[in-house]
């Protein structure tokens, strides 16, 4: 059975979030859900409310909550950078899911700018154990160059369409990754994931078909940082019928089926070994 609770809390009670503590959990690793761009902390649909609750019935405590200035959350009234903000706000979030199931260790999971906040708050928190990346960190390479463009040389109607629809994009426009999110430099993320892995950190990678703007292919990870996509911290999935808000209710099932595996394999329930 699974009890869920609304609670208002953070530094300044500025947070607003739903916690959710498995009655037969017997598990030192909480998830936490951060928000997904500017949705409210349900995530496009419903998508965070079924992945807390299927971490529940696997007997992981969860907290699903709106980042300060999102959904029911307010501001905490601090002079912060995002940056700083966001970290300030995942550490709240993980003394409140501590404090209501006794976890002590902690995997964030992102969708798009909810990754790149997951990405932020791993890099200076220990007690992040883990992160699932939905549409995280990708960097257009000439694997990926070669495989968005020699079907179209092979095939020129779609050359033909392609080329029409980069004359309406600007350079600039054409050279970002979709979804308004401007990633860091590829050398500043390398190396923060290095550091992240040193600490023990476990990373799961998943792009959706909607991303393939910017990434095409699972061996794209490895063009872009090399061993660290060796390393058995990392592993890399690509769903390449999926949309990016998995808008289908098939492909959420397959997401979370997924996410449930990753947990498991590398957080197994205590009461479950």
């Amino acid at each position: 059975m699974n009890t869920e609770r609304a609670h208002r809390f953070g530094r300044a009670a500025h947070l607003v979030g739903i916690s959710g503590i498995p009655s037969a959990a017997a598990n030192d690793v909480g998830v936490i859900v951060l928000n997904a761009g500017l949705v409210h902390r349900i995530g496009p649909f419903r998508l965070n409310v079924e992945l807390t609750r299927r971490m529940n019935a696997s007997g992981y405590p969860t907290l699903r909550f709106d980042l300060s200035t999102l959904g029911d959350s307010g501001a905490s009234g601090e002079s912060l950078s995002r940056v700083q903000q966001v970290r300030a706000d995942v550490a709240d979030a993980m003394t409140l899911l501590g404090a209501q199931s006794g976890c002590k260790r902690f995997v964030l999971i992102g969708l798009c700018s909810g990754a790149e906040n997951a990405h932020r708050a791993a890099t200076s928190e220990s007690a992040v154990a883990g992160a699932v990346f939905l549409d995280g960190y990708a960097y257009r390479s000439t694997g990926f160059k070669l495989r968005y463009y020699l079907p179209r040389l092979i095939n020129p109607a779609r050359l033909v369409r392609s080329v029409a629809r980069r004359l309406h994009k600007s350079d600039k426009s054409a050279s970002q990754p979709s979804f308004g999110v401007v990633f860091p430099p590829r050398e500043q993320v390398r190396d923060e994931m290095a550091g992240m892995l040193e600490r023990g950190t476990k990373m799961y990678f998943i792009y959706s078909g909607g991303a393939s703007n910017y990434f095409n292919g699972r061996q794209q990870f490895r063009e872009n940082y090399g061993k660290l996509a060796a390393h058995p911290g990392v592993e890399v999935e690509r769903l390449e019928e999926t949309d990016h808000t998995y808008i289908l209710a098939g492909d959420r099932a397959l997401l979370l089926g997924k996410i449930e595996h990753w947990m498991r394999q590398h957080f197994p329930p205590q009461s479950l070994t």
